[in-house]
């Protein structure tokens, strides 16, 4: 039985993977810090399989965990530009010192995926494919950039998200499409920046598929980086609102005097993964449908956001 370590194994994705590892037969240890509760893993804690530890990834007393596993996926991190730029010094912690110090405990006989961001492309004119030069804009892409150079002399793969969306049961609405279809419902109206500007999205659930198929294809994907999404779901903003206003009544405010904080502009392709033999299950229609429901019970002032 194959042992699998993920860290920040309680979060957005992490809450979905751990579910599908221990579907699969793995034996599973979560070590996360538990800041945003326990609730997420709540109906996995009955499986034999699953042991969890309630840790920081910085903290050295850890360290005998990470070299104990065959397999590290690595999720713990603070995600998004607001959450990094919150405290600098404890997301570069996060999101890179400690990668390099994973890197010196665990072996060459170990996999380990580090899941990283398209958002350290930048603004790209050109369609981003792995070989696009890396520019990121903000601390997160940067973080996420620094960490993947540090990975690739031991047997690691790196998965650049697509921005995620989707239901988790360590929800957030801190996404952009799940913040959009939040305040569609809530709010009746959306005030779009940078309208036109062009990202690429990638359903939670996919995102977690991803990680099992480079579990399964680690012969043909190590020591690379791919980038993980559709190529049918790149989208400018507007074209997200619009997908979301099929099914909500809202009105959309494009604000054409100020400018988002976050100003990435790009599309990719997938084109590597997929010669590969990934594909995407879920579309953005599914992935709204199933917000709006969510959206429709959840208190607009409900604490699901990292920043």
């Amino acid at each position: 039985m194959k042992k699998v370590l993920v860290t920040g194994g309680a979060g957005y994705l992490g809450s979905l993977l751990i579910k599908e590892l221990l579907n699969l037969g793995f034996k599973v240890t979560i070590l996360d810090n538990f800041k945003f509760g326990f609730n997420s893993i709540f109906h996995l804690i009955g499986n034999n399989n699953l042991e969890v530890i309630n840790g920081d990834i910085r903290d050295s007393i850890h360290g005998h965990i990470f070299s104990s596993n065959d397999i590290i996926i690595n999720l713990a991190a603070i995600v998004g530009y607001p959450a990094c730029d919150k405290d600098k010094w404890e997301a570069t912690s996060i999101n890179v010192d400690a990668v390099k110090q994973i890197m010196k405990i665990i072996s060459k006989n170990q996999l380990f995926i580090q899941p990283s961001t398209g958002s350290s492309y930048g603004k790209v004119l050109d369609v981003c494919t792995e070989e696009t030069p890396i520019n990121p804009l903000t601390l997160y892409g940067r973080n996420k950039a620094d960490a993947e150079k540090l990975i690739f002399e031991k047997n690691s793969i790196s998965l650049r998200f697509a921005t995620v969306y989707g239901v988790s049961p360590r929800m957030r609405l801190d996404l952009f499409v799940n913040q959009l279809v939040m305040s569609a419902i809530k709010n009746k109206y959306y005030v779009l920046y940078e309208a036109n500007a062009s990202r690429t999205f990638l359903h939670a659930k996919d995102a977690v598929n991803s990680i099992i198929f480079s579990l399964k294809n680690s012969d043909k994907m190590t020591n690379n980086c791919f980038n993980v999404g559709d190529n049918n779901q790149n989208y400018t903003k507007l074209e997200v609102a619009n997908i979301i206003k099929k099914y909500v009544d809202f009105d959309i405010i494009k604000n054409e005097f100020a400018s988002d904080k976050d100003q990435r502009n790009y599309s990719v392709s997938y084109d590597k993964l997929t010669k590969v033999g990934f594909k995407t299950s879920h579309n953005m229609d599914q992935g709204v449908l199933e917000l709006i429901k969510i959206c429709k019970i959840i208190d607009e002032q409900s604490n699901l956001r990292n920043a």
